[in-house]
């Protein structure tokens, strides 16, 4: 090993980069409740109803920390109005873009005609500047939403809000007052100057990397030569055990409810009541650990959809998912709701207290999780350290390299699920790997692991060794048994692919703009969709217009979700009854991964 080598292994970025905390002084929260808000802050969140809402989408300038940016936003607000409907009614949106660029709402997770869908290029043409574009459609669910624009960037710079959907009955679970909790993130650099960051360096915003002293500290731990060995070879890989998020806390700031750390947005409580949160992850790049130290939560709703109550203590959720959760604090004090990221690099924060003023404790913070082989679907190869660390979408290394750590590149088979002796697919919790030799799968797809498996019964990395209670995929059943209880007629398969030196993602290893032919799916068909993730990053998977349900194990209670988090090397299956007409768009909710690539089109056809 030469001294370059070790310099290059060495010299790496500091770890611990704090994101910004700060306020933003002229956008009032939406979405707040009965919040306390700051002084600088205060005035009557807007919530919106009936069957005619108007809706405008302008520009906003603020500042946050001393420093003066400008929002896109609805309504003038940062998250915009909430919107609260009623199972069986009928809406009128009148939405009017006063932007100098083409815009979109898309209501997300609602089920609705696919010309109202709001996805450009997709369902429509999109809301030039000046338009007004009027959406119409029946609401046909209950439960929690949002919506926000589906146009470039916009997203993160402060488009999005929340919808509650009211039943049309009484709902199966009793409290005594809610709020909404939207946890999303604002930066100072646009979607475009992000992506062309990370094309140009696929870790410029990880500033956690592992540096001497964690060396040493391995060295300690596990002997010389097998630290040597492990880190050696994640410098031959290229690869970096620290590389959970593509954007930081190093630009971002962590918001909730629209508001910063600093600004600890409170909901009220009397002691003993039930309260119901509703948290939506709005967050276009950021996953989420959710905790309340003290207090237990019990799940009632994934997805605005109705589950068995689950008792946990924390949950993890990717952006664009919702839970529904109910607590009841006992004690006359403060309660932290402490939402962490899943790479460590910050968090967004807020207070359940019994009166206005109170702050409760910030939970001491988690060291960044690493890597492991397991998340790159490779065996241990010879150590018990080389298994720790891992990178999120295997980065290049050598062919030679590769062979050694079951990484494969180039032309191969095609590679089917497995099959129970019933003749149904498994893809329940303990199902066995998947062996994944050589494979087909493009120019984009950079590699792939030797074997992919069910994950669903894992918390994910960082969360493997909590002593709390974490909500896994296995947990949640549907309240009530679905009525379309056919086995699927076929199965379509698709690969999550990533180049992250080139920061291009895909299906198949084929980004959308290379013009893929549609997912078509017969209109009435009951269709298995498998997804085989052959990226070391979570993907949050959203298909437009339909449900998904989630094949986890629960028999005639599976769950039904808008959203699906598929873990690195992981092989997860939904059933799809095809009961929406038109096209619809289906892509990878990391906004910077769909504008990459990961975006496809599913087309119901009669």
């Amino acid at each position: 090993m030469n001294d370059q080598v070790i310099s290059r292994r060495f010299l790496l970025k500091r770890i611990g980069a704090l994101g910004l905390l700060g306020s933003i002084q002229s956008l009032l929260p939406a979405c707040a409740g009965h919040a306390l808000l700051p002084a600088t802050l205060t005035g009557t969140p807007a919530t919106l109803s009936g069957e005619l809402i108007d809706l405008v989408i302008s520009e906003k300038s603020f500042t946050l920390d001393g420093q003066t940016g400008t929002a896109m936003t609805i309504n003038g607000t940062i998250p915009g109005p909430l919107i609260r409907l009623k199972e069986g009614q009928e809406v009128t949106l009148r939405v009017t873009n006063q932007l100098d660029e083409t815009s979109s709402i898309h209501w997300h997770g609602l089920l609705l005609p696919s010309h109202m869908d709001g996805v450009p290029g997709v369902s429509f043409g999109g809301i030039k500047p000046g338009m007004t574009f009027i959406y119409h459609f029946p609401v046909k669910q209950s439960g929690t939403y949002w919506y926000h624009s589906h146009s470039g960037g916009q997203e993160l710079l402060g488009m999005y809000a929340p919808i509650i959907l009211d039943p049309i009955g009484p709902e199966p679970f009793q409290y005594d007052r809610e709020y909404i909790v939207m946890l999303s993130e604002w930066s100072f650099e646009s979607a475009e100057v992000m992506l062309d960051n990370l094309k140009k360096f696929s870790g410029y915003y990880n500033f956690q990397k592992r540096d001497a002293r964690e060396f040493l500290s391995d060295a300690a731990r596990w002997g010389l030569w097998p630290a040597l060995r492990n880190y050696v070879m994640w410098d031959e890989m290229r690869m970096d055990p620290t590389d959970f998020a593509d954007v930081t806390g190093s630009t971002f700031t962590f918001l909730m409810n629209g508001l910063a750390p600093a600004h600890n947005w409170t909901g009220l409580f009397r002691p003993g009541e039930r309260v119901r949160l509703r948290f939506i992850n709005a967050a276009a790049m950021t996953f989420y650990d959710v905790r309340i130290p003290g207090l237990t939560m019990s799940v009632v709703q994934a997805d605005g959809q109705d589950v068995q109550p689950v008792a946990v203590e924390e949950f993890r959720f990717g952006p664009a998912e919702t839970y529904d959760v109910i607590v009841q604090p006992s004690d006359n004090r403060a309660y932290t709701i402490f939402a962490e990221t899943m790479d460590r690099s910050g968090y967004a924060r807020g207070t359940l207290a019994p009166r206005p003023g109170m702050t409760g404790e910030i939970p001491e913070r988690r060291l960044r999780p690493l890597r492991t082989m397991e998340d790159m679907g490779m065996a241990d190869h010879g150590n018990g350290h080389a298994g720790n660390v891992v990178d999120k979408s295997g980065m290049k290394s050598s062919q030679g390299d590769a062979a050694n750590h079951g990484m494969t590149h180039g032309e191969g088979r095609e590679h089917r699920p497995e099959i129970e002796s019933d003749g149904h697919h498994r893809s329940i919790s303990g199902a066995s790997p998947v062996q994944h030799g050589s494979d087909h799968h493009g120019t984009g797809n950079q590699t792939v692991a030797e074997y992919s498996r069910n994950r669903m019964d894992e918390p994910g990395r960082g969360l493997e060794q909590s002593s709390r209670r974490v909500l896994v995929y296995t947990d949640l059943k549907s309240l009530v048994p679905y009525p379309d209880q056919r086995e699927p007629e076929r199965e379509i398969e698709l690969h999550l692919t990533g180049h992250m030196q080139r920061y291009m993602w895909s299906f198949d290893g084929k980004k959308y703009s290379d013009a893929p032919e549609p997912i078509r799916v017969r209109h009435g068909e009951r269709v298995r969709l498998t997804f085989v993730n052959d990226t070391m990053m979570e993907h949050p998977l959203h298909l437009h217009g339909m449900w998904m349900r989630l094949e986890n194990g629960s028999g005639a209670s599976l769950p039904r979700k808008h959203t699906v988090v598929v873990k690195p090397a992981e092989r997860l299956s939904v059933v799809v009854s095809a009961e929406a007409p038109g096209p619809w768009a289906f892509h990878c909710h990391l906004l910077l991964h769909m504008e990459a690539g990961m975006f496809r089109v599913v087309e119901v056809f009669a």
